[in-house]
């Protein structure tokens, strides 16, 4: 208090025009600057009594270990403890051999084995029985156990007869809830999660992946629990085989009500892969199985599906160029080809119930109509690795599944291929993770971050992104090396909803973002707006906010490209270019206060080789026709919306 009185009288006596000592010309301040740097009743520490989080913690959300039968099929050998401990930073073995180690560890991790046939592949690869007494399990098994060209024959076999729902029942019946054989797995699961669970040091989340399958079109969704292994074990995984099981999302959430009310525990579940359910992933009429969307439908999905997996490797799922046209930077890690199996192909009037975007804009318009917003989720990233392996640095990548692991061949043959049409294996996308904001490196904490979304995803960097919504945010808080103190004091974070707008007030913004300390400089921020007009019509906007250089946008908004420092010969780049941190405040210049909206931030880095630019390095090998060789990695925040008050 005593040196904002000295301050404060130096101000004073500066105003009044009478002489002062040199410090008055030196500092020049005004009150509102004083008041931010040292408000009334706070202590001289700005670090002292805080109570908000002060750093993201990183993690995958969407791992698969050997358990699941997919990823096991395809070759994975490594279990639940080798998936911890390569997460916690340590060096293991990949099933093909050869030693890996990620550059940095994670801070948490949710291992989330497919639930249907968990543990059906070790007991298949072990020829026991309970599999090869079955026509199929018998074929499978001969074929697993065979190695080579017959292995991945008969995993993909399987994997297409499960996505059409042709697997024998009985085989199915062994590795489902009710099956002695079902619980001893699950008890694995929470058993090793348990192990490595290190409070304050390094969270595992108890989870498994429902992999709801509409003919091949992606539903799925991931659960986690907040809770330990005495609330775990009193349930088991839910499935999606009949009788027990369901691929319909509603009765998902009556297991994951069921779950609350009989351990007083609390679960969450989050859906991923739009791009692959051709169109049935955000409904804005009736799900696929023709029921009506109701007040129901959008209550429960609002309630339980509180995050949205935006990137991963099986694409990007921000936006697409056909919804997005006026989107420069739309067209990244797009997988448009068809469903999850490629056993129908995609069509451009399937694109607006797969992308999150597009539910953004349209939960606005259901809100309008049932009352509820079923798609206010918050962003992130994960990887879907079906190797045991958060491997995903560009390079350090070792793929999809097992298969696809680095070797001199993985660049030359598709990754997925029929009459319906191909992705190729360098579409895989070295993505992604997930950053929360969590006070405290634990269960508890990451879980209740998550569900008050204030999370955030990327394609891989760990660039750390705030961002503020508010009415009241100025250019001096600018000044500020502590913008989350200003943000939490002025405004609410990521994830959150703006109040009312008070007469003559439009909701501005503190966006703030520093590179990966050992990644590339950043390009730009960008705030993405949507909204719904007074004609019920969707609409979007981005603004560019704040980028590096001396580049002048045109009268349009648009910003000239940073540049490219790529080496496409060495695989590196410089960053030369770019800045190691942007910080903006900006005012919303279209706003209307009886319009519906949300605003997320965009955080775009210089160009970077993508992975297979590394294999080419490595192998020598040419580098994939149409394969682009610089990509710009990303951050998406979580949304904040804004709701008028009447």
């Amino acid at each position: 208090m005593i040196i904002r009185s000295g301050l404060a009288t130096i101000l004073a006596m500066a105003l009044a025009g009478i002489g002062t000592p040199s410090l008055a010309q030196e500092y020049q301040a005004d009150e509102g600057q004083l008041n931010s740097l040292f408000p009334e009743g706070k202590p001289y520490s700005p670090y002292a009594d805080r109570n908000f989080p002060e750093q993201p913690l990183w993690g995958d959300s969407h791992l698969h270990t050997a358990l699941s039968m997919d990823a096991g099929g395809f070759g994975n050998r490594l279990g639940l403890k080798e998936a911890y401990r390569f997460a916690r930073g340590e060096q293991v073995t990949a099933s093909s051999g050869q030693p890996v180690r990620l550059a940095r560890p994670l801070d948490w991790l949710a291992i989330t084995d497919h639930s249907d046939g968990m543990g059906l592949i070790g007991d298949m690869l072990a020829a026991l029985p309970i599999v090869t007494k079955y026509e199929q399990g018998a074929r499978w098994s001969k074929g697993m156990r065979a190695g080579g060209q017959s292995a991945v024959d008969a995993a993909l076999d399987l994997i297409g007869t499960f996505s059409q729902g042709k697997v024998n029942p009985d085989l199915m019946a062994n590795y489902s809830p009710g099956a002695r054989r079902y619980a001893t797995v699950w008890d694995e699961v929470i058993n090793a999660a348990e192990e490595f669970n290190d409070p304050g040091n390094f969270t595992a989340f108890i989870g498994f992946e429902w992999t709801s399958l509409a003919a091949g079109a992606n539903l799925h969704r991931n659960v986690i629990f907040r809770d330990g292994p005495d609330r775990a074990r009193q349930v088991v995984p839910y499935t999606t085989q009949q009788p027990i099981g369901s691929t319909d999302p509603l009765d998902l959430y009556k297991y994951l009500e069921a779950y609350e009310l009989r351990t007083n525990g609390a679960t969450m579940a989050y859906a991923h892969n739009g791009n692959l359910s051709n169109g049935i992933m955000f409904p804005m009429d009736a799900q696929y199985t023709g029921r009506k969307l109701d007040k129901l439908y959008v209550e429960q999905r609002a309630k339980w599906e509180r995050m949205y997996e935006v990137t991963q490797i099986k694409g990007d799922g921000e936006t697409h160029p056909f919804l997005s046209p006026d989107d420069e930077f739309a067209d990244y890690g797009t997988w448009d080809v068809g469903n999850l199996d490629l056993s129908e192909a995609k069509t451009d009037d399937m694109l607006a119930g797969e992308y999150a975007r597009e539910a953004l804009k349209n939960g606005m318009v259901l809100e309008v109509k049932l009352g509820t917003n079923p798609y206010k989720f918050g962003m992130i990233g994960s990887t879907d690795s079906h190797t045991s392996l958060v491997a995903i640095e560009e390079n350090n990548f070792f793929g999809k599944h097992a298969g696809y692991e680095p070797s001199a061949e993985r660049l030359t043959h598709p990754f997925m291929k029929n009459e319906n049409g191909e992705l190729f294996s360098w579409q895989q996308v070295a993505s992604g993770l997930t950053a929360v904001w969590a006070q405290e490196n634990t269960r508890a904490s990451l879980f209740d971050a998550m569900d008050r979304k204030e999370v955030y995803g990327t394609t891989g960097p760990r660039m750390t992104v705030r961002f503020f919504g508010g009415y009241d945010f100025a250019e001096t808080d600018l000044r500020s090396r502590e913008p989350s103190a200003v943000g939490y004091a002025k405004g609410v974070p990521m994830g959150s909803d703006l109040t009312a707008a008070a007469e003559g007030k439009a909701p501005n913004f503190l966006v703030a973002a520093l590179r990966d300390p050992i990644g590339a400089n950043l390009d730009r921020i960008q705030i993405v707006k949507g909204w719904v007009g007074a004609d019920g019509a969707t609409h979007e906007k981005v603004y560019n906010v704040v980028w590096s250089g001396e580049r002048e946008a045109d009268s349009n908004g648009d910003v000239p490209a940073v540049g490219n420092t790529v080496d496409v010969a060495s695989a590196t780049w410089t960053n030369t270019i770019g800045a190691a941190e942007l910080i903006a405040v900006w005012e919303d210049p279209d706003f209307d206060p009886a319009e519906r909206a949300f605003y997320y931030a965009r955080v775009l880095e210089i160009p970077t080789p993508p992975w297979y630019l590394f294999d080419v390095l490595k192998y020598g090998v040419a580098i994939p026709k149409g394969a682009p060789t610089a990509q710009q990695e990303r951050a998406y925040t979580s949304p904040i919306w804004y709701t008028p008050s009447t």
